[in-house]
């Protein structure tokens, strides 16, 4: 498929997640979690007026186009005018709450004073493979398109008046599709739908549904049956009741008081507010808890190794908004269904997974995922107080603690031969180069070595088990065996509390500048050094230590716009763009020691940059100050509820 890098908006429900162009131009279609499976290589709808060739709908030099949702929802409406013929096509793209069906809506407005005869085109092409080779069959008023597991069915009320299976791309952008076979092989496929003549000032209809059919259904008369279900929907009514639907959910998740939207900076920020709250169930796998970074961008890997996976650590930042927007039961499925299935054998958290759980490709291990994991589950405690929870998930924490003590084992030099496990581990993952355990990647996952976050983070993990252990304590009374476990990892953990911050003092500490190092390899300056005070606490934030470091991010990383880089010389994506990640990250410190003003100005950035439906990307172009690269971050809007 043609690389499209950018998801200028995004819908979906009920296992269906969608993304668009600006254009409105259907660019992914996703099912049933919102990283797996997508199915369009491209779906191109138009229109032929008269004796016009195809208008593409999301294409043509003549039209004009506005875009926008209904305002609270993830209801999505693109305008198209075609100045040529005067023709308004309004286009509105939603999901059914109880079945797996996308629906396209247009209404067409004839604003000429000529009278236009109007045929409707969709043009689709599935993604396939040679293991998984695409066949077409004309029915039930559209376009039964299936592989060997998957079937999509495009189709209307309204009658089909021509079809072509085959050798589409030849001829459809003479607006003309004309075929005599009923069933094809081809992967892409075209049906066109008559509207007749459409008056001056007329206005005409059509529905097009997109129904993924479940895996498990298997006969085609069943998949008809349904169709003609479908096809008997009063589609007014359903987009109400979506839209009463999402409009509810988001003023159950509100839960700061939002601006009063007397200015447009008050109306922006509100809007990015509620988009984050509309975003998140999108990238959540309902099933297992899993969050997806984000809809993926990159599937040929041009210029990542892809978004659309479940970063442990990155999801501990989602489920920390998550919470803060009462999102309480999606932060519980996280940890006691997702964390608990993904854990490996020893304890730890590999880089990446598939959203269901299932592991995904990775390229090197990240200690900070499996310490994130423990600090996450004890701040998700601090918001419940339920003890039951901590004790559910309380052996994942131990096994997640032992795997870290072992780990600071081979960073300090205080090795115990006489632990099993911990020489298991060291055998699993036996390299003379890397001293037994694999060296952990840093927060951005390009340097390997022993890094200010990850030892941070790990800091921060053992105080949350040692917190963990003084609240579930009183419940083992009865349990000698168990109370002598406690102590017996309680002291290694307090232990390695201690030896950590020395370790810093010792080895990630510029005696010259006063400030911390983000690595004990190079003198670079990176955002991920405020680990250390928020949100870890290893520092106070106060402390005359991080205070220096801080001036050091100012002088280094903080850009005219007031933005802030990750790091000096990062050359991701072109390098010199701005972060709402690190941005905001900059708003949680200042407002940590109570310089609100300066942590307004790092919102105020974020804000200002925001795409036009309140969409938080993954940069910011320093010049132009829009969005840029992988647009909707989760990990970008987790930032924006949590520095707020």
């Amino acid at each position: 498929m043609k690389n499209r890098c950018f998801n200028d908006a995004i819908i979906g429900g009920k296992e269906i997640t969608a993304s668009y162009s600006k254009n409105g131009e259907l660019y992914r279609l996703l099912y049933d979690a919102p990283d797996f499976k997508q199915f369009l290589e491209f779906f191109h709808t138009g229109v032929k007026i008269n004796d016009s060739c195809i208008i593409y709908l999301h294409d043509d030099i003549n039209n004009k186009y506005k875009q926008y949702y209904s305002e609270d929802t993830n209801v999505l409406n693109t305008e198209i005018e075609n100045t040529y013929f005067n023709l308004k096509v309004k286009q509105t793209d939603f999901v059914l709450l109880k079945e797996s069906v996308l629906v396209k809506r247009y209404v067409f407005e004839n604003n000429n004073s000529i009278d236009l005869n109007t045929n409707f085109l969709i043009h689709s092409k599935l993604l396939s493979n040679e293991n998984n080779m695409v066949g077409s069959k004309i029915c039930g008023n559209g376009l039964m398109q299936y592989c060997h597991n998957d079937m999509v069915c495009i189709f209307s009320k309204t009658e089909v008046m021509s079809h072509q299976l085959n050798d589409t791309k030849e001829n459809i952008g003479s607006g003309i599709v004309q075929d005599k076979d009923y069933i094809g092989m081809s992967a892409d496929s075209s049906i066109s739908y008559d509207l007749g003549t459409i008056k001056p000032g007329e206005k005409k209809e059509l529905d097009i549904f997109i129904y993924i059919v479940p895996h498990e259904k298997k006969k085609e008369e069943d998949i008809l049956q349904e169709i003609a279900s479908i096809q008997k929907k009063d589609v007014i009514k359903e987009q109400n009741a979506v839209e009463k639907y999402w409009r509810k959910y988001v003023k159950e998740h509100i839960k700061i008081e939002l601006k009063e939207e007397n200015s447009e900076y008050n109306k922006k920020f509100n809007q990015i507010y509620k988009r984050g709250i509309l975003l998140f169930p999108l990238l959540t796998n309902q099933t297992s808890g899993g969050v997806a970074a984000a809809i993926e961008a990159d599937e040929k890997m041009e210029h990542s190794g892809r978004y659309a996976y479940c970063w442990p650590r990155d999801a501990v930042f989602i489920t920390r908004a998550f919470d803060k927007v009462n999102m309480i039961k999606e932060t519980e499925k996280f940890y006691k269904n997702f964390c608990k299935n993904t854990q490996s054998k020893n304890g730890m958290w590999e880089q990446r997974f598939y959203t269901d759980g299932r592991l995904a490709p990775c390229w090197g291990y990240q200690v900070d995922e499996t310490a994130s994991v423990v600090y996450g589950i004890y701040e998700h405690y601090k918001v419940t107080k339920d003890i039951k929870f901590l004790k559910e998930t309380l052996k994942m924490c131990e096994n997640a603690s032992k795997f870290l003590c072992i780990y600071m084992d081979n960073i300090l030099g205080t090795h115990d031969t006489s632990d099993i496990v911990k020489n298991e581990i060291e055998k699993t993952y036996h390299t003379e180069e890397r001293n037994k355990l694999p060296l952990s990647y840093d927060l951005w996952e390009m340097n390997e070595g022993v890094h200010l976050y990850s030892l941070s983070s790990i800091h921060g993990a053992f105080k949350a088990m040692l917190e963990i252990y003084e609240k579930v304590e009183p419940e083992y009374q009865e349990n000698r065996l168990k109370l002598e476990a406690i102590q017996k990892l309680k002291h290694k953990i307090q232990k390695n509390v201690n030896e950590i911050k020395k370790y810093i003092e010792s080895h990630l500490y510029d005696e010259g500048r006063k400030c911390l190092l983000r690595n004990t390899k190079d003198q670079k300056t990176d955002i991920s050094m405020l680990g250390v005070a928020v949100p870890f606490a290893l520092f106070g934030a106060n402390e005359k230590t991080v205070q220096n470091t801080v001036e050091k991010i100012n002088l280094t990383l903080r850009t005219y716009t007031g933005g802030y880089l990750r790091f000096e010389e990062d050359n991701y994506m072109g390098g010199r763009n701005p972060w709402p990640i690190a941005t905001l990250w900059m708003a949680m410190y200042y407002k940590e020691i109570g310089e609100n003003e300066k942590a307004q100005e790092c919102i105020n950035f974020v804000v200002n940059s925001a795409n036009e439906h309140g969409f938080l990307a993954e940069q910011v172009d320093n010049g132009t100050m829009n969005s840029m690269w992988v647009n909707g971050l989760a990990w970008s809007h987790a930032m924006f509820i949590l520095a707020n």
